[in-house]
């Protein structure tokens, strides 16, 4: 009996063990940058560090893609309007070393977007299934031109406060021919601000945003307007509340939260 607990302890710190090695492996593998944007002709640059202490393997594969309102991305193989030419397609990265992969895309029309994925492979251990590890990155590109989104064609059309819910939802939308890039979310207080994420805005499009609240909306701690930070502006709307689920059946007025900052 003692003999089979000792042999089950066992297994379970070998399988712990396991675990950490992979979830070490994969976060020793990085590329940067992430995102670039570009002119549209452009050639760019990308690095590929391998900080594990193993030789991998590295594929690359170029795909389009579509961003959906609530920011799901959808891939699809790469269309035939963007021209890309990678400096190679395959390589090896030695231990504790940085490759470099080196392109040159253009694209007709613009703006125009695409990702590089990077499949790594060469893992020194299996999965419990006994399957090997792999693990893609990518690195996302947009060709732009040298027209951007002006302040005008960037409407947020919902900046809404769910007090039973606990959060903000916002719809921003690009009503013009080019793509734009929300640097900075910002839900302000009368005393203080509350920061959230940045994201794309593609022409002729919109993006839903739910913020949850850090704190419950009451007194002072509600948040009173919504500021997104642009490139070359900002674009700032008050927020009005949600209508309750007790008063949606009744016909009532929305009601605005007066506070501190311009609409």
């Amino acid at each position: 009996m003692i003999s089979r607990i000792l042999r089950l302890a066992c297994r379970l710190l070998a399988s712990a063990l396991c675990v950490f090695t992979l979830s070490s492996g994969i976060i020793a593998q990085t590329v940067r940058p992430v995102i670039n944007e570009l002119s549209n002709p452009a050639k760019g640059r990308v690095e590929y560090v391998n900080d594990s202490l193993t030789p991998l393997n590295v594929v690359l594969e170029a795909k389009s893609f579509s961003v959906s309102e609530t920011g799901e991305i959808s891939y699809r193989p790469l269309d035939p309007s963007i021209h890309l030419k990678l400096s190679t397609t395959s390589f090896r990265i030695q231990p504790q070393q940085t490759y470099y992969v080196f392109y040159e895309a253009g694209s007709e029309p613009s703006p125009a977007w695409f990702v590089i994925y990077a499949n790594f492979s060469g893992f020194p251990f299996r999965t419990a299934q006994g399957m090997n590890v792999r693990l893609q990155l990518p690195h996302m590109v947009y060709l732009l031109p040298k027209q951007q989104v002006e302040k005008s064609e960037v409407q947020i059309e919902r900046a809404e406060l769910n007090l039973e819910q606990n959060k903000v939802v916002l719809e921003v939308a690009n009503t013009g021919n080019n793509f734009g890039r929300v640097l900075a979310t910002q839900l302000v207080y009368s005393k203080k601000k509350q920061d959230a994420p940045g994201f794309p805005i593609f022409p002729h499009s919109k993006r839903i945003l739910e913020v949850p609240l850090e704190e419950k909306p009451e007194g002072e701690h509600v948040p009173v307007t919504v500021l997104l930070t642009l490139q070359n502006f900002k674009v700032e709307e008050k927020l009005q509340r949600a209508a309750s689920v007790a008063s949606s059946a009744k016909p009532s007025s929305t009601q605005v939260i007066e506070g501190q900052g311009n609409p």
